[in-house]
């Protein structure tokens, strides 16, 4: 029977794993809590794979196959990390995703049935922090998970915490505890993982011009020639977060054939007001 499931699932999009690859050490956070996963995806085979996969190996997993069931779970559970599937029956991922980066910063993984350059970087333009397209391997899953989870929490040096909670320029101010912005009218908006670390790049380094390689050896690290476009793509976003046009911008400037600037000086308080 575990054959015939392994089989069905490869025919859906998923790749079969041997036992022996799937027991590896628990994963467990460090306040001692298991970390939650959400698969979203309409193909029960694929659920149950990974649903069983990823609790072998030291997470907790959940499922649902629509939209509607994810907004369930999201409400009933502690999710740190959503495996979204672009295809669905009652709204597309895409969707979804946009809907829930509006309201959260969880970490979102899509899966796509297609590879196009230009598929992806719409995947991530609406928020997402990575992508994995079908067929794939489990132990990739896996790996692609740790992976945001670790970028998640884990900031490069540059953007340790220090004695500085709140930072403030040209009218916002981002509190660096709780990874919220607050512009000058009151509004509140949450970033994304790869928001707020671009964000706290710029916000170290204003009116100082950085290139392209730079930003993306900054925010991904040794992971960074997997991510060639998707710095565009995150600047595009956080113009759009910071209320900066695209056309002129005059917060996060592009200048060209050298990269991007934050043209505002970075008021350093102990808290946010």
């Amino acid at each position: 029977m575990r054959y015939k499931r392994a089989a069905a699932a490869r025919q859906k999009g998923v790749k079969s794993v041997c036992a022996a690859c799937a027991r590896s050490k628990k994963r467990i956070r460090t306040d001692g809590k298991k970390d939650c996963i959400l698969i979203v995806d309409d193909e029960p085979e694929i659920r149950q794979l990974l649903v069983g996969y990823l609790t072998r190996n030291g997470f907790e997993a959940i499922a649902a196959r629509d939209g509607r069931e994810m907004w369930q779970a999201l409400d009933r559970h502690v999710i740190d990390l959503v495996v979204l599937d672009l295809m669905l029956p009652d709204t597309d991922g895409l969707t979804l995703c946009r809907d829930l980066r509006a309201k959260s910063a969880i970490a979102i993984l899509m899966l796509t049935a297609r590879g196009e350059e230009t598929d992806r970087i719409l995947g991530i333009e609406m928020g997402a922090d990575d992508y994995l397209v079908k067929p794939f391997n489990p132990r990739e899953l896996l790996a692609r998970i740790k992976s945001i989870l670790r970028r998640t929490r884990a900031l490069p040096p540059n953007l340790r915490p220090e004695q500085a909670r709140c930072l403030c320029f040209a009218g916002w101010c981002l509190d660096t505890a709780t990874r919220l912005l607050t512009a000058a009218d009151g509004v509140v908006t949450p970033l994304s993982g790869g928001e707020y670390r671009l964000l706290r790049i710029l916000l170290d380094h204003p009116n100082r011009v950085l290139n392209r390689d730079q930003l993306t050896e900054m925010i991904h690290g040794r992971e960074a020639e997997a991510y060639d476009r998707a710095i565009d793509v995150q600047v595009s976003r956080l113009r759009q977060r910071l209320r900066d046009d695209s056309r002129e911008p005059e917060l996060i400037k592009t200048v060209r054939g050298e990269g991007y600037v934050l043209a505002a000086s970075v008021d350093r308080r102990a808290a946010c007001a």
